[in-house]
């Protein structure tokens, strides 16, 4: 009665496993063929991947900007645009101009209504302190100006400006009555603080319009509120909106006129994909083989339970995929590299499980108490590793911007249901195995006889390779910073270029054709994407084409194959996307993630060597792949960021697998073992799956490396010779290093 029990309620959980999965896959074929809202097809994509908006503003009254002020309104515009998307692209072009790509977005007008055009923001006497009249009311009740609003300034009454305003939201709060209320909340900076304060001490005893301090943007009056008392705090609300709508339009002409230096938009286009429709789809398709390869190859090795992984695996992307529609998350080149990883620790867990079963089965155990233990020793390294990983993106995505932001979303959402698949979808599917009978040994395979490796004995060997690969990049940055000019070939991203517009009297030519024309004409690499509706594209190179006289080469160049007129060729001087400051949030991200992480490492493991191992060997990692980029001078762009952070993160996870094994086996260390041998052991015993997990991975980036477009080449091959090193480094450099700060270090403190 028990058996046909267990029997009934394995063929029900695996058939509402089956019926899940079918439902994911019916749901994606129709979401793909045919028009449905909720579809992978609408998942946002980077302007990277798909195009979007593009627009430029420039400053009006250039002779009285400062470069300061180019460089906070910069800070401003990425502010705003991260709202559409944490992808954006902000940056300067020449000296006056700022650039805003929006990915994703197809709506030019929308987007610049949201990002804000001409205009400053005055908080203005309504009458000021003489007597005169500023503001007044015309025939319809609506408050305008009663003065030109230049002289109104430069009779000082307008006290607090857009400079000074730090934020401004509109939201509906709930008063202490109980009813709600639409209002704008403010803050205010310094500066902004003390001038509202007097500004409102004085209109607070006044009484009439007096009373007021209006609010003017583009020479409009856009509220006029009465103040009540003084607001010393640097915080105000503005009440009386009609709709929760009115208060964060006024909260919008707020933030929009906050910018240091007034700026109006001189042109707006929807751009095409930088990378291309053709390098997406090659991506997706070698994605594809990749993801069949390591679901054979689980299979294979692991039999049973390889299916069961694989089932698992197709649960993990189904859900993946409603998630990232669900929290509409935009996906780029650098989120794509968040997902790979987060692949991989999927794959991960299953290694670790499945080999925990083996062993248990190889000292004789039933199958039942076999998956029981397995799962039971396998969680407490596949939490570590993933929390470890957890808590770096959590601190990429509060302290990062753009990209790294980016890269964090994916990785997080990843991690929680690649711990979810693994722990508690794998699990299920194994337990309705059982119950249907899959109780033969046979089908799960057991764990052979482990021969000890001797790491730590040879960990000089170890130690002078591994030197021997960081002196070689050091090496390579010092000759690059003579020859290049800088330690690492960077891309346009980092150090900017010129950016060319060319339009078209008929169709626009194929990119890889004009990639040729510019390479063949003045030996340059560039990226060309198409702007959409104008018979235009725009390409980009590193080479400052002004400085080096070859505008006037492409100039010819373009005019004689394709008939264009010089006139329709125009050129700027551009910064790089990748702005001071987000390279400045992306080291102090990493750097903080990277102490977060030796924190938690340190408290689950209660010592001390187990973090600084672990950091160490990170940094070792890092350091091999920035030798890597730096001895083939690979380009270093936004590829560049999405792969020492995937990097970061594979190597922590590895490592967390064997210092799990460590801990283990000091608690069941007999008298006649000693550290050494603990070390060797543990090592031992987590070879098979150190190796597995990074072939899986392997599988995927390699098919990349091979059928992927060079742009993809670029980020692909980098991040393979990472993956090695994170495995080698993880095998090879951190038992040794916990064993020598163990027993080397330990011993100096206590003499």
């Amino acid at each position: 009665m028990k058996a046909s029990s267990s029997k009934k309620h394995g063929f029900l959980g695996l058939a509402a496993i089956v019926l899940l999965l079918a439902g994911l896959g019916v749901w994606m074929y129709f979401s793909l063929n045919y028009e449905i809202g909720f579809s992978p097809r609408n998942i946002k994509r980077g302007l990277d991947l798909s195009g979007g908006v593009s627009i430029t503003y420039e400053a009006v009254d250039k002779t009285d900007t400062t470069e300061q002020q180019m460089k906070d309104a910069l800070s401003k515009f990425q502010q705003r645009a991260e709202a559409f998307s944490t992808e954006s692209n902000v940056y300067l072009e020449g000296n006056y101009r700022i650039n805003v790509d929006i990915p994703g977005a197809k709506n030019a007008q929308e987007v610049l209504e949201s990002l804000g055009s001409a205009g400053t923001i005055y908080f203005i006497y309504a009458v000021d302190k003489k007597g005169t009249t500023n503001v007044t009311t015309d025939s319809e009740g609506h408050y305008v100006l009663a003065r030109d609003l230049k002289d109104i300034i430069a009779d000082g009454d307008a006290p607090v400006d857009g400079s000074m305003v730090a934020r401004a939201v509109g939201e509906t709060i709930k008063t202490e009555s109980g009813s709600l209320s639409n209002i704008v909340s403010l803050e205010f900076n310094t500066t902004g603080a003390g001038a509202f304060a007097d500004a409102t001490a004085w209109c607070a005893t006044q009484s009439g319009m007096a009373n007021c301090l209006a609010i003017v943007y583009d020479n409009a009056i856009v509220s006029c509120p009465m103040v009540r008392s003084a607001i010393t705090a640097g915080k105000a609300q503005i009440e009386g909106m009609d709709n929760l709508e009115e208060a964060q339009r006024l909260a919008t002409f707020i933030r929009i006129g906050a910018l240091p230096v007034e700026m109006t938009p001189i042109r707006s286009n929807i751009v095409g994909a930088t990378l291309g429709s053709r390098a997406l789809e090659t991506s997706l398709f070698a994605g594809l083989i990749g993801f069949a390869l390591v679901c054979l190859f689980m299979i294979i090795i692991y039999r049973l339970p390889g299916f069961a992984a694989t089932l698992s695996l197709i649960f993990y992307l189904g859900i993946m995929i409603v998630l990232l529609l669900a929290f509409d998350v935009t996906l780029t080149l650098p989120g794509i590299a968040g997902i790979i990883l987060s692949v991989g620790m999927a794959v991960d867990a299953n290694v670790i499980i499945f080999t925990r079963i083996r062993e248990e089965l190889a000292t004789g155990k039933t199958v039942r108490s076999s998956i029981q233990l397995g799962f039971s020793k396998a969680t407490s390294a596949i939490v570590d590793g993933n929390v470890t990983t957890l808590i770096a993106a959590l601190v990429l995505y509060f302290l990062g911007s753009g990209v790294i932001k980016g890269f964090a979303i994916t990785l997080g959402i990843g991690i929680v249901v690649s711990m979810f698949s693994g722990l508690v979808v794998t699990r299920l599917i194994l337990n309705c195995y059982y119950n249907l009978g899959a109780t033969n040994v046979g089908l799960y395979g057991v764990a052979k006889k482990t021969r000890t490796l001797r790491v730590v004995e040879n960990w000089v060997k170890y130690c002078v390779l591994s030197g021997a690969m960081i002196i070689v990049c050091f090496v390579m940055l010092f000759v690059n910073k003579d020859k290049l000019g800088n330690i690492l070939n960077y891309g346009l991203d980092f150090v900017g270029g010129s950016s060319v517009q060319v339009t078209f009297e008929n169709s626009v030519p194929e990119r890889s054709e004009v990639e040729m024309l510019v390479q063949t004409t003045i030996s340059e690499t560039c990226s060309v994407s198409e702007v959409k509706g104008e018979n235009a594209i725009i390409i980009k190179t590193k080479a400052f084409l002004e400085d080096e006289g070859k505008l006037n080469d492409l100039k010819k160049a373009f005019v004689d194959k394709y008939g264009v007129s010089e006139n329709d060729i125009t050129t700027e001087t551009i910064s790089g996307s990748i702005s001071d400051e987000m390279k400045s949030d992306a080291v102090k991200a990493v750097v903080i993630a990277t102490i977060c992480m030796l924190l938690y490492i340190w408290i689950r493991f209660r010592n001390l060597a187990f973090a600084s191992s672990a950091v160490l060997a990170l940094v070792h990692d890092v350091l091999v792949v920035l030798g890597v980029y730096a001895l083939f001078r690979i380009t270093v762009d936004t590829s560049f960021i999405a792969c020492m952070l995937t990097l970061v993160g594979y190597s922590i996870n590895a490592t967390i697998v064997i210092f799990d094994r460590i801990r283990e086996n000091l608690g069941t260390m007999g008298k006649k073992d000693s550290l050494k041998d603990v070390v060797n052991r543990s090592i031992s015993e987590t070879f098979t799956r150190s190796i597995n997990t990074s072939f899986t991975t392997l599988i995927t980036v390699v098919v990349l490396i091979i059928l992927g477009v060079e742009s993809i080449r670029i980020f692909a091959i980098p991040l393979a010779v990472g993956l090695v090193c994170g495995t080698y480094s993880s095998i090879c450099i951190t038992g040794s290093l916990w064993y020598f700060f163990k027993t080397k270090v330990a011993n100096k403190k206590k003499a």
